[in-house]
């Protein structure tokens, strides 16, 4: 329970400050991570220490690829590394899913609430019927819709959140 109400105060902290300056700040993740690390050590010696770090490799792994791709920032892979140190592999695995589907929930929100939504779907749409009739039509899309950027951070808060009112095994998977 205590790790719970650590995991929701973190991502409630990093939430705020990432919607109000786009930043994930280590001076906030660290101090999560040690407390996961010393808590599941506390509580589960040698293998709880195990259980802390593999969460958090696993976490860091998952959004290492997007961030080296330069889709993602490197304050999102360090919130879900310390989301996993908190709560282990298996739940930061179930998060990632639940993260995944509000991410992309909020991608197609901002993408059509954003100025000129319009003429980017007609221009996609276009793309999508000449490629169907074998026709090669450029996108169009221009430079800012491609470097938008948003706060995933509200993502992983979304995928922690619900990992953890349906966890894996609940019956949702």
């Amino acid at each position: 329970m205590l790790v719970d109400f650590l995991l929701i105060a973190l991502i409630v902290i990093c939430v705020i400050t990432d919607l109000r300056e786009r930043k994930i700040y280590n001076k906030v993740l660290l101090p999560f991570l040690l407390a996961g690390l010393v808590l599941n050590s506390v509580t589960g010696g040698f293998s709880g220490l195990t259980f802390a770090l593999a969460g958090t490799a696993v976490g860091f792994s998952i959004l290492l690829i997007p961030y080296l791709l330069g889709g993602m920032g490197a304050g999102d892979v360090k919130l879900l590394a310390v989301v996993g140190g908190l709560k282990g592999a298996a739940f930061v695995l179930t998060a990632a899913v639940y993260m995944a589907l509000a991410g992309g929930i909020m991608a197609v929100i901002i993408l059509v609430f954003r100025k000129g939504a319009i003429n980017r779907l007609k221009q996609i749409g276009m793309f999508l019927g000449g490629l169907r009739s074998g026709m090669k039509v450029p996108l169009g899309l221009d430079k800012d819709a491609l470097n938008t950027t948003y706060p995933y951070g509200v993502a992983i808060a979304i995928g922690a959140l619900a990992a953890i009112v349906f966890p894996a095994g609940g019956g949702l998977f």
